[in-house]
């Protein structure tokens, strides 16, 4: 019998042993230090567009003007943003034959209208209006996000006034955070 009850004694003891799970922890913080960003591009991922080639054959391309197809953006921010847009000078750079050259406000000529508008925000230039000499809001409080895009459209109508030649002009878009 003392057999049977060292056994049981030493077979309890050892499963005891076993149910005694030892543990440990540790703790570590990881903290997120995250600037503001934002980025505008075009959908390519180019910071410089193609140009926009506005070809003027016929007297109807010059007495109703000419549009462009859609020039489609990209920003990407991590707040609300407003775009906007201006040119890097107020005349036109012309290349052609006629002396002297001929100076032509872009304001004059120039018109471009937002399309596509899918920034969550809302926009100052909905219909086409003229790109004006200094800066100009076209998309207020955009919404944070990683894929928000528009698109522009431009319309020239310079009329019959001006002589033949190439008409050069920037336009710069801006994205900031308010």
């Amino acid at each position: 019998m003392k057999k049977i009850l060292a056994i049981a004694f030493i077979l309890t003891s050892a499963y005891m042993a076993k149910a005694q799970n030892a543990s440990s922890s540790a703790t570590q913080t990881v903290k997120l230090n995250l600037a503001n960003a934002i980025s505008i591009t075009f959908v390519d991922g180019g910071r410089t567009g193609g140009t926009v080639d506005l070809n003027f054959n016929t007297v109807n391309d010059f007495a109703n003007g000419v549009i462009s197809g859609e020039q489609q953006m990209l920003v990407q921010s991590n707040k609300n943003f407003n775009v906007s847009m201006m040119t890097n000078t107020q005349n036109f750079t012309y290349t052609g034959s006629a002396s002297p050259a001929p100076v032509v406000a872009i304001a004059n000529v120039l018109q471009m209208m937002v399309v596509n508008n899918n920034t969550g925000g809302s926009l100052s230039y909905n219909n086409y209006a003229s790109i004006p000499s200094g800066s100009a809001t076209i998309i207020n409080w955009g919404s944070p996000g990683g894929n928000r895009t528009f698109a522009v459209k431009y319309k020239a109508t310079p009329g019959f006034s001006l002589p033949g030649g190439t008409y050069t002009a920037n336009v710069v878009y801006t994205a900031t955070q308010p």
